[in-house]
């Protein structure tokens, strides 16, 4: 063996050691376990999805193989200085309590915007950055799709921690909203399969005793996380009001929630004599709701 295949040998072998590590097991970004990647330029071990996206900044992230690819000296110390407990305490300093931290189950955004908030923006580190979503009112422009078609037409929307609410307007110059969705009853979840756009968002929320559903998207993912965040920020502040004895652990929970299931059924009509039709059924927060199809924007029926 040559000195230098034997060098390179060597290196993989203690990149291996460092993996036993507390901290270095797992993805430094979405937590999935065995990473089998690892920035030489920011010290993480990472797993091979989160890698892919580190690969679209490489002025900040170099990603190699642990166990594939040739390894230097110096890019091995360097991964012994640092490692995923340290880096986490630098970049993860500041991480507001209501920020959705993703995991390798959520989907390709939020993960792709954690890893830019951390390493690119910086947000965790200088606390002025997490103003487009922590300030407490959030106004702009989102792509909503029409309840009675699938076209998606731009919106304005308004989000007033102050009102309690969440409201759009049909038209740009309009006084009076659309809609107006309370702070207390709001949910949201990226739902980019169901939707049809990788940035999708579904916002859901009561109204007259009922389940309504509106489909929106914005083309820069930055912009449709924030409103995410934004409005998980603002559930955090009334839950804090509403609960003020509740642990942030406690509260954090209550924020936003994907649903448990989803998916199609048969069932019946109110009559005995009326045939199965297929209907879209959601189980969410012990309640089970059917719609007439998956981007129906008000629920059929709620059972609790």
């Amino acid at each position: 063996m040559s000195s230098m295949a034997s060098e390179e040998e060597t290196n993989r072998r203690w990149l291996r050691v460092f993996l036993d590590r507390p901290g270095n097991g797992c993805c430094a970004d979405c937590g999935a376990p065995g990473p089998e990647w690892a920035s030489f330029t920011l010290g993480v071990f990472m797993c091979q999805c989160c890698s892919g996206i580190h690969r679209s900044i490489p002025q900040i992230s170099r990603v190699k193989s642990i166990f594939l690819d040739p390894w230097e000296k110096l890019e091995v110390e360097l991964m012994s200085s640092i490692g995923n407990s340290a880096a986490k305490a630098k970049y993860e300093q500041m991480v507001p309590a209501f920020y959705y931290m993703p995991t390798h189950t959520d989907c390709q955004l939020l993960r792709e915007q954690w890893i830019r908030s951390k390493y690119e923006r910086n947000e965790f580190i200088y606390v002025e950055r997490q103003e487009p979503y922590s300030a407490g009112y959030r106004e702009g422009f989102l792509w909503k799709r029409g309840r009675d078609n699938s076209q998606f037409l731009s919106r304005k929307f308004i989000l007033s921690e102050r009102e309690g609410a969440m409201k759009y307007f049909n038209k740009h110059d309009a006084r009076e909203p659309k809609a107006l969705m309370k702070i207390q009853t709001i949910n949201a979840t990226f739902q980019p399969t169901k939707i049809g756009h990788p940035h999708g968002l579904q916002i859901t929320y009561m109204k007259d005793n009922s389940t309504r559903n509106i489909f929106v998207y914005h083309e820069d993912g930055k912009e449709i996380v924030d409103w995410f965040n934004a409005i998980r920020a603002a559930r955090f502040h009334y839950l804090q009001v509403a609960f003020p004895g509740a642990s942030d652990t406690e509260l954090v929970t209550k924020l936003t929630r994907n649903y448990i299931k989803e998916g199609y059924m048969e069932k019946t009509g109110p009559k005995q004599t009326e045939g199965f039709k297929r209907r879209w059924f959601t189980l969410d927060d012990r309640r089970i709701m059917y719609f007439k199809d998956p981007l129906f924007s008000r629920c059929s029926i709620s059972v609790s």
